[in-house]
């Protein structure tokens, strides 16, 4: 079938399970071509894992029961094609289909779930393939590209209308897995969460949701890491040692703007950013405006060297010397250098991730000129 990405997307890892799944599945596809059928797991591209399987008569009738490592989403397959169900303990399910066409006829029976899980990936695979069409045809009629984009805009909206409309109509249903997968929660993390919140209450037993669970769960700490972040949020307060042995706190600049810059003198980008960012600093210093330097460096030779050549001249440079160990990066979910996070005179951030010349343009704001 068409319906691989989905699998793919599964990422099924079967492990040892203690329990094992008994289940039946019969039907008829008829004109497979095959003369056996089998309940796989797919792997990618032409492999599969087969936990039992059967005799396909001439007419295309075939009757498996057996056991599966445990209740999840699986394939019915037949030579190198395939048909994507769910599994239950004790599941009885019939299919019926045609195998020279199986993506279009197809009908299931005792799995409600399995027949949406079908219909989503319908929705899914028809959108895709006239996306790939529009673009084939672009690539051949340059001309036409702007009428093609428009035109395909506006079927995108059809697309993204009818897949808001299968997610409510199927709430707390594990058909709604591959939308999920599709869903990026840094785009849409509310989507996100609730898709797999309705996931784990409706398919628990399932390895593959258990691991949607954990993700869940990674995704909620990395957004509450996240929210410390936001604008307005007061800037978490940290004491750290400065170059001279000595300590100093953030929440010392209280009353000033403060850039609080992350960097080493290991990181190429963060040191072509400093000529830009010690310029601002001298124009802006005299108006209010310093930086407090936070190093990620485990030398603390190359640390000092690397502020007196690119002539860092404000005070305000600390460092544990703990490389990506830091703490202070560490409690402003620091993944990348440079990273920068403009604080006001209440120690309430204004922005993050300022660049030296978006942070001109915060300052100008800020200062007037």
């Amino acid at each position: 079938m068409k319906f691989a990405t989905f699998l793919l997307l599964l990422g099924i890892t079967f492990g040892s399970f203690a329990q094992v799944t008994p289940v039946k599945v019969s039907g008829m596809i008829f004109q497979t071509g095959e003369d056996s059928i089998f309940v796989s797991q797919y792997m990618g591209g032409t492999e599969y894992t087969d936990y039992f399987g059967g005799p396909l008569d001439e007419q295309g009738n075939f009757e498996l029961e057996g056991n599966v490592p445990a209740p999840n989403y699986y394939v019915i397959r037949f030579g190198k094609r395939h048909v994507p169900i769910i599994l239950r303990n004790e599941s009885n399910i019939k299919l019926y289909g045609d195998g020279r066409n199986v993506d279009q006829y197809l009908n299931i029976v005792n799995s409600d779930e399995s027949h949406d899980l079908i219909e989503y990936l319908r929705l899914t695979s028809s959108w895709q393939q006239r996306s790939a069409e529009a673009g084939q045809l672009m690539s051949q009629n340059p001309q036409l590209a702007d009428s093609i984009r428009r035109a395909m805009s506006a079927e995108y909206n059809v697309f993204q209308s009818q897949r808001q409309n299968f997610i409510a109509r199927h709430s707390n249903s594990a058909a709604l897995y591959p939308a999920f997968r599709e869903t990026d929660p840094k785009q849409d993390f509310a989507t996100y969460k609730s898709l797999a919140s309705q996931l784990i209450k409706a398919f628990p037993e399932s390895p593959m949701i258990q691991q949607v669970s954990v993700e869940l769960n990674e995704q909620i700490k990395q957004q509450e890491a996240n929210n410390i972040l936001a604008p307005g949020k007061e800037a978490p307060d940290f004491e750290e040692t400065k170059v001279d042995g000595s300590t100093m706190k953030l929440s010392d600049l209280r009353g000033q703007v403060v850039l609080l810059d992350f960097w080493a003198s290991w990181c190429g980008p963060c040191r072509r950013e400093n000529p830009a960012v010690v310029k601002l600093y001298e124009k802006y210093k005299d108006d209010g405006f310093t930086i407090m330097s936070v190093s990620l460096d485990k030398d603390k030779n190359a640390w000092i060297a690397a502020i007196e050549k690119d002539n860092l001249s404000w005070p305000n440079h600390v460092s544990d010397l703990g490389f990506w160990s830091s703490k202070v990066p560490k409690m402003y979910n620091v993944r990348g250098i440079p990273f920068t996070v403009l604080i006001d005179e209440e120690g309430k951030i204004i922005k993050t991730k300022l660049r030296a010349h978006q942070l001109e343009v915060e300052l100008k704001r800020i200062f007037g000129h």
